[in-house]
């Protein structure tokens, strides 16, 4: 039977926006992680069939396919093709997606995937704000179709994290509990190094910048939110970031005829989506599915990665899938690490990857929520 071995996984510290990696040249991030996954491995480089990145907002040095320059800023051979994928926030995590199908269907053997995000260098939305000077307000006015089915009513990750807050009833004091454990639970991580066998640093930065040891409930409870009446602030929504990440997966015979080690193994992968307006309720459809398709339950899952785009998403999917909240985000999310949105996906596999290993645990689902509503699910099984 085919299978999708996964080699290893590595991610640089996150850095805030403005912060320690602000000024380094999107190839550069990507091409930093690239050279330390193979290093790391073994792997000839030259073997590698394809390299799939997810990037957002490609403009400026993110743009002219950011995984090809990444590849080619690594210094590695130039017949080795690249590929830029954008599914939103979980772009890498759609990258992990492609690579592992094209190892399952036999058309390849070993393929890179990973994601790089310049959020200081390259604001977020650009894209969208981009289409203003061409005439275009945002992707969605002058659709006929789109506005016969949702009319012109806001679409937005904001909106939508507020009417998650609301259907679930979810207190403003509820979101800034979740977003305090977050925090804590990043800095016990960083504390006790948890995170060292993922991170490669990026010259003298070492440690990821965004947990804010200094927080608290009362300091949360003084912001303003988002809008009158609204229950989100900025304190419950992940952060603004700089990051890159890759993984390397390869196929039985690769690994066989390489003599190499695989970390662990591609259980199930798939992508469902939900309502676009309310857009970050992907994961709960997404998880159910996964969850069929496989024939496990919920408690059959060691540990997930559900990313932290806002405390209310979180909290929803906890509430619809039962799953036990102290295997989630164990060493904290995106509130209090950052989310470097064409990173996040192989960073939240890096970190699910190396926290089986260190737990001996077996199985670990990952999810996002995307912009449209999409939602990716990746299951690994630790070997």
């Amino acid at each position: 039977m085919a299978e999708a071995y996964v080699l290893d996984a590595v991610r640089t510290p996150v850095g805030r926006r403005g912060g320690a990696l602000a000024a380094v040249h999107p190839a550069d991030l990507g091409a930093h992680v690239i050279n330390a996954v193979v290093e790391r491995t073994g792997v000839d480089p030259a073997l590698v069939d394809d390299v799939i990145l997810g990037c957002v907002d490609t403009l400026g040095p993110q743009a002219g396919n950011l995984a090809r320059t990444a590849w080619l800023a690594a210094g590695f051979p130039d017949h080795v093709p690249g590929v830029t994928v954008d599914r939103q926030c979980g772009s890498s995590q759609q990258a992990v997606h492609f690579a592992a199908q094209a190892v399952l269907s036999g058309t390849a053997d070993l393929v890179l995937a990973g994601g790089v995000q310049n959020m200081s260098a390259v604001p977020i939305g650009s894209a969208m704000l981009a289409g203003r000077e061409l005439g275009f307000p945002d992707p969605f006015s002058g659709s006929k179709g789109w506005q016969e089915r949702y009319g012109a009513e806001e679409v937005s990750q904001f909106r939508s994290a507020d009417l998650i807050a609301r259907h679930w009833d979810l207190s403003r004091a509820q979101l800034e509990e979740f977003a305090l454990r977050s925090h804590e639970r990043a800095a016990a991580a960083i504390d006790e190094g948890r995170f060292d066998a993922e991170l490669v640093a990026y010259g003298d930065f070492r440690v990821d910048e965004g947990p804010r040891r200094d927080t608290s409930l009362a300091k949360m409870a003084a912001l303003k939110p988002l809008s009158d009446g609204s229950r989100i602030t900025a304190a419950v929504a992940s952060q603004l970031s700089d990051g890159a990440s890759a993984t390397l997966l390869a196929s039985a015979e690769f690994v066989a005829e390489h003599k190499l080690k695989p970390r662990a193994r591609i259980h199930h992968l798939s992508v469902r989506a939900a309502d676009p307006v309310w857009m970050l309720t992907g994961p709960i459809p997404a998880t159910a599915h996964a969850l069929r398709k496989t024939g496990l339950t919920i408690r059959d899952i060691d540990l997930f990665e559900v990313n932290e785009a806002f405390a209310s998403v979180v909290l929803a999917w906890l509430d619809e899938t039962g799953a036990d909240p102290d295997r989630v985000n164990v060493n904290g999310g995106a509130i209090a690490l950052g989310h470097p949105i064409g990173a996040s996906g192989t960073k939240l596999f890096a970190t699910l990857l190396h926290e089986l290993e260190r737990r001996d645990a077996r199985f670990g689902l990952q999810t996002m929520c995307e912009g449209g509503g999409t939602a990716n699910v990746t299951i690994v099984e630790r070997l």
